[in-house]
């Protein structure tokens, strides 16, 4: 074989190259020419990277020079022309949700297309009744807990305090879908102050406590109204467009009036998880 065609197998080789990250049972590829990249989304990802097969969305990634990118600018999420448009400064993304596809300019690093990630799976949740929450979450018995609240609640304390039997989904970004007539939990990879990504299972979902730190610990219902309004501040939904927002309202009212909805006052001590059911 001459030499220009050995180069052009394995630059066409590279260019094919791919993993598939599975979130929330949503397989999306992620397709770049860079393999030490995707290596590194590898590492970033394990546990949710998954054998090539069936996808649900693809995404054709290009590394842009880190000098030419500004990580501190704002997430904007647009609708142009039957396109989502997302861009941050360090990432700029076009999704085709109807072809599943869509296209990465992005720095090379793990961040900004966590931060895709993030947006894609909010915008396909949104079109079933799903979410992704602001909330540590946990499974234990067959049933998944998610524990959610304003920055400094106690989601962190709380997913650190879990007993040896229970499985951690998040300590950062729980991933909510339907599964029939009830709710499922998954775990996602997406981290907080723990650092320790989600195990990759799933359970159904047993209720929502809205933390607060407190000097006893004390579990009491909440009203529907406040259910509603307490989910809806902590649902991450970046879209304006004003049909996927009321449908996200409408699936909020469900998901509360479906699910229990507990205050949740706790000590930093283990015990807290012994009135979980």
């Amino acid at each position: 074989m001459e030499t220009g065609s050995v180069v052009q197998e394995l630059t066409t080789k590279l260019a094919r190259a791919e993993i598939t990250i599975e979130i929330g049972a949503v397989p999306v590829c992620v397709r770049a020419t860079d393999a030490s990249f995707l290596k590194m989304l590898e590492n970033r990802y394990a546990g949710f990277v998954t054998p090539g097969g069936r996808s649900e969305f693809d995404f054709d990634v290009e590394l842009a020079d880190p000098g030419s990118v500004d990580s501190d600018a704002d997430v904007r999420v647009t609708w142009d022309s039957g396109r989502w448009c997302l861009d941050r400064g360090d990432f700029a993304s076009e999704l085709d949700l109807h072809a599943r596809s869509g296209k990465i300019r992005q720095s090379p690093n793990p961040y900004s297309i966590d931060a895709v990630l993030r947006i894609l799976h909010t915008l396909l949740l949104a079109q079933e009744g799903g979410f992704l929450l602001h909330a540590a979450s946990a499974v234990r018995n067959g049933k998944a807990f998610l524990f959610a609240g304003v920055s400094g609640a106690g989601k962190t304390t709380i997913a650190d305090l879990a007993p040896p039997d229970a499985t951690l989904l998040t300590d950062e970004i729980s991933y909510v879908r339907k599964d029939g007539k009830r709710y499922a939990a998954f775990g996602t990879p997406f981290t907080g102050e723990l650092g320790k990504p989600g195990e990759n299972v799933w359970a159904p979902v047993a209720g929502l406590y809205l933390l607060e730190k407190g000097s006893h610990n004390h579990l009491a219902p909440v009203t529907a109204a406040e259910a509603t309004r307490s989910f809806l501040s902590n649902v991450l939904f970046f879209a304006e467009q004003q049909e996927l927002v009321r449908s996200v309202f409408r699936s909020a009212c469900e998901f509360v009036g479906q699910v229990p909805v507990y205050r949740l006052t706790f000590l930093p001590d283990s015990r807290v998880w012994e009135m979980l059911r």
